[in-house]
């Protein structure tokens, strides 16, 4: 990870995680994170918990999105935001990108 205060998109790799899904760290310290998720169209982000905050935002494509017994239907400009040790997880109706903020960054990602 660069020490810039400016990160460029076109400047970082996508890491792929499975036939429909890849991922972009895009920044971090130890209290944030931010990444890019895309997904193609019945692409799963598996149910799970973890002890962050999560904020997330829907910059394209339409995903249906659990938290805990809650569905609901997002769209583009939408936000879901996640408390700690909460179930959640999404399903991509259409392709599409989510934006993902954590609090504190999620170490698990960059070992």
């Amino acid at each position: 990870m660069s020490s810039t205060h400016w990160i460029k998109d076109a400047d970082i790799e996508w890491e792929i995680l499975d036939e429909n899904c890849k991922r972009k760290i895009m920044a971090f310290n130890e209290g944030l994170m931010i990444v890019k998720v895309h997904f193609k169209k019945g692409g799963i982000g598996a149910i799970h918990q973890h002890i962050h905050t999560q904020g997330s935002y829907v910059e394209s494509g339409v995903f249906e999105v659990i938290i805990g017994n809650e569905k609901k239907i997002l769209k583009q400009g939408d936000v879901f935001f996640i408390p700690p040790s909460i179930d959640h997880g999404v399903v991509a109706l259409e392709e599409g990108v989510l934006v993902d903020s954590f609090n504190p960054m999620r170490a698990d990602f960059i070992q």
